[in-house]
């Protein structure tokens, strides 16, 4: 395995691992590409991790928590309706149009995300996998209506003027860091069509991958010949069970990731290198 420790790439050392990408992609024209956070921070939304792998910040919300405990609602919904509309604002930066470049020229294979953003599907990649669901969806626990999370934010600003106006430091996936006082008489949503209990369309911690999901990541996996990780630590058991599959199949996994991955052990080579920056030059040298 070949580490490129230096986080800002001097010429030399970007033009080895420029050199390393190619020949992977040229070999490997059906590479299954995995991303993650990383691949977004340039668009202006933060990562769970460090580079050291370690979680930033609180403890994210757990499923069961929520679908449990009107009060654990009642914080996600007021720290989402503050933090979302700068994810709703962030755009492609040069990484995802990078990839959806070399996925049109026919440089590469399927995709997958675990990020929620839809940052791909904006930057031109087709037939994604969201692994952990999206952001931009709302679905109700009792009718089980599904409902764009544009429509949700309008039910929530129309209910809580209170919080209007509101700044927060961002947090990832379209959280916010809100103070617990501003929580007492905040609203939460219910579905437009029966009054129910409404749920982002996302993989909270705690919940499992839609086996349908997991399923079609899995083919993606099998027919690929290997596998290039994009901007993530793959901590989490949804994503590193994939660099797993194809280490255990013979298919060579390779990564460009800012610090440590938990697949490091199976990695052929890895760059350590800004995605919005490698990908770009890769997609330029590749023509």
């Amino acid at each position: 395995m070949q580490n490129f420790s230096s986080a800002s790439l001097q010429p030399a050392s970007q033009h080895y691992a420029l050199d390393q990408l190619a020949q992977f992609l040229q070999r490997h024209p059906d590479v299954l590409l995995l991303t993650g956070a990383g691949i977004s921070t340039a668009s202006g939304i933060p990562a769970y991790r460090d580079t050291e792998g370690v979680r930033r910040g609180n403890a994210p919300v757990q499923g069961p928590d929520f679908r449990r405990q009107e009060a654990v609602r009642r914080r996600y919904w007021a720290r989402s309706m503050v933090g979302w509309p700068t994810l709703a604002r962030a755009t492609p930066n040069p990484g995802h149009l990078a990839i959806a470049q070399l996925a049109q020229r026919q440089r590469i294979g399927g995709l997958i995300t675990q990020n929620v953003d839809g940052l791909h599907q904006q930057a031109g990649s087709a037939a994604v996998t969201e692994l952990h669901g999206s952001i931009h969806g709302v679905v109700c626990l009792d009718c089980r209506a599904r409902h764009t999370r544009r429509l949700i934010q309008e039910q929530l600003e129309r209910d809580n003027p209170q919080l209007l106006g509101a700044t927060a430091t961002p947090a990832p996936d379209g959280d916010a860091l809100l103070e617990p006082s501003q929580l007492a008489i905040f609203h939460v949503p219910v579905c437009p069509r029966c009054g129910g209990t409404l749920q982002p369309d996302v993989v909270f911690f705690g919940d499992g991958v839609p086996a349908a999901c997991a399923a079609e990541a899995e083919s993606k996996m099998h027919t690929a010949s290997a596998l290039l990780v994009v901007g993530s630590s793959v901590m989490v058991y949804s994503s590193f069970r994939l660099c797993r599959m194809a280490a255990e199949t013979g298919k060579p996994v390779a990564a460009i990731n800012m610090g440590k991955t938990r697949a490091d052990h199976l990695l052929a080579f890895k760059a350590d290198a800004p995605a919005q920056d490698i990908l770009p030059a890769l997609a330029a040298m590749l023509g």
